[in-house]
C-alpha cells in the first residue's frame, strides 16, 4: 500500500500539492471525468466513482477555487472546526480568535463536527478545497486521513484546548489531566471519598479522556481505588446531565460528589439534583469544567475549572498567522487553567469520608 508523503504541517502550502491530472492518471480516467465525479457524481458510474474517490483519498487531493487566490498563494481566509455549536463551550475562545484575525485582514469560516471524526475529515477537506490558508482544530484526536490530508496539502494548522507535552503537533491550550486532578484534590480535601463522574464519550475526545484520567490520578495519589469511580458517559447537554445524575442516584453506592466533564453537564446535574429533592452542596456536591457564563448564573453557582478561553483563541490566531507567513512559531504553548471555588462544592455530608448505599433523597 502506498503511503501519503510525510511533510511538515507547519509549512505553508506549496506547488507540490496533487493536481486534478494526478488524480486522473491514478484512477485511469480523463480529467473531465474526475471533474464530473467531484461536482456531479450522479453522472458517473459507481465503479468509476469508486476509482476516482480512491485516488482522491490516496493522493490527499482537494480542489482549489479562485485562480487569483491561488496565484497569490493565499485567500486571507482561515478555517476553524469546533466540535459543537449547541452550547457556549467554544464561543468565547472562538470570538477572541476571530477578533485577532480581523487585525490581520483575515476572514474566518467555521464548521461544527458534532464530535464526529468522519464528519470533521470531510470538513477539513472542504475548507482546504475552498482555499483556507490555515486551520484551527480542537484536540489531537482525529482520523489519520485528516492529518495525512493536511500534510499532503501543506496546510498550516494549530491544535487548541489541549496541551500535551507528548504530542509533536503545534498546540496552544492547557493540561486537561492536571486541571481536573487539581479540582479533584480540592474535592478530596473536603472529605469526599465516594466520587462519580459525568463525562462526554471519551473515545475520540482527548479532552474528556484526559479529564477522566485526572480524576483517577487524584484518587490514586490519595490511596483510593480508581475502580471505585462511577462513570456515566453522555453527550453534552443540560437534559443529559440531569438524566445522568438521576441514574447515578438510583443504583449502586451513592456518591457524595459528582465531577462533571463540563459546565453544561454540571448545570444539568444541578437540575437533576433539584428534581430529586437533593440540596447542593449539603446532600451532594457537584463540580463543572470550563467556567462559561452558565457556571455563575445557576443556583448554586458552580465550582469549576476556569479555562483561558480568550488567551487561547487570541494566541492560536497569532500562531497561525506566523505559520502562514513561513515564520517559526516556536514551541507549543501551555496556558494555566485555575480552579473557581463557588457554592456547589461543600464538605462531605455528615463529616464522614464515606456514605453507605441506599436512598438519602426525596422525590423518586
Amino acid at each position: 500500500m502506498e503511503k501519503a508523503p510525510v511533510t511538515d504541517p507547519k509549512s505553508p502550502r506549496s506547488a507540490v500539492s496533487p493536481t486534478l491530472g494526478d488524480v486522473a492518471e491514478r484512477a485511469g480516467v480523463s480529467t473531465a471525468t474526475v471533474s464530473r465525479c467531484l461536482n456531479t457524481p450522479s453522472l458517473v458510474t459507481e465503479k468509476t466513482r469508486e476509482r476516482v474517490f480512491a485516488a482522491v483519498r490516496a493522493l490527499g487531493y482537494a480542489p482549489h477555487f479562485g485562480a487569483r487566490a491561488l496565484a497569490a498563494k493565499r485567500t486571507n481566509t482561515f478555517g476553524a472546526i469546533i466540535p459543537t455549536m449547541e452550547n457556549a463551550i467554544f464561543a468565547r475562545g472562538l470570538q477572541a480568535f476571530q477578533e485577532e484575525l480581523e487585525h490581520h485582514g483575515i476572514t474566518l469560516l467555521v464548521a461544527s463536527s458534532s464530535y464526529s471524526p468522519e464528519l470533521e475529515e470531510q470538513q477539513i477537506r472542504s475548507l482546504v478545497a475552498r482555499g483556507a490558508d490555515a486551520l484551527l482544530l480542537i484536540g489531537h484526536d482525529r482520523t489519520p486521513q485528516s492529518y495525512a490530508l493536511l500534510e499532503t496539502q501543506r496546510t498550516p494548522y494549530v491544535v487548541a484546548w489541549v496541551y500535551d507535552e507528548h504530542q509533536p503537533r503545534l498546540s496552544i491550550g492547557f493540561d486537561n489531566r492536571k486541571a481536573m486532578q487539581a479540582l479533584t484534590d480540592r474535592v478530596l480535601d473536603l472529605g469526599h471519598r465516594s466520587l462519580a463522574m459525568i463525562t462526554a464519550e471519551r473515545g475520540g475526545n482527548d479532552r474528556a479522556r484526559h479529564r477522566y484520567e485526572g480524576v483517577l490520578a487524584a484518587m490514586s495519589a490519595r490511596g483510593l481505588d480508581p475502580q471505585g469511580l462511577r462513570v456515566v458517559e453522555t453527550p453534552y447537554s443540560i437534559s443529559n446531565g440531569a438524566e445522568a445524575l438521576g441514574a447515578l442516584m438510583q443504583s449502586g453506592p451513592q456518591p457524595t460528589a459528582v465531577l462533571c466533564g463540563n459546565d453544561v453537564l454540571a448545570a444539568g446535574a444541578l437540575l437533576g439534583a433539584r428534581r430529586l429533592g437533593l440540596d447542593v452542596p449539603k446532600d451532594i456536591s457537584i463540580t463543572g469544567f470550563d467556567d462559561i457564563e452558565i457556571a455563575e448564573i445557576v443556583t448554586p453557582a458552580l465550582t469549576t475549572v476556569h479555562v483561558p478561553h480568550r488567551n487561547m483563541g487570541k494566541g492560536a490566531a497569532r500562531l497561525l498567522v506566523a505559520l502562514r507567513g513561513g515564520e517559526d512559531p516556536g514551541p507549543s504553548v501551555e496556558l494555566e487553567a485555575t480552579i473557581k471555588l463557588r457554592e456547589s462544592l461543600g464538605p462531605v455530608p455528615g463529616g464522614s469520608p464515606s456514605r453507605p448505599a441506599g436512598p438519602r433523597y426525596r422525590g423518586l
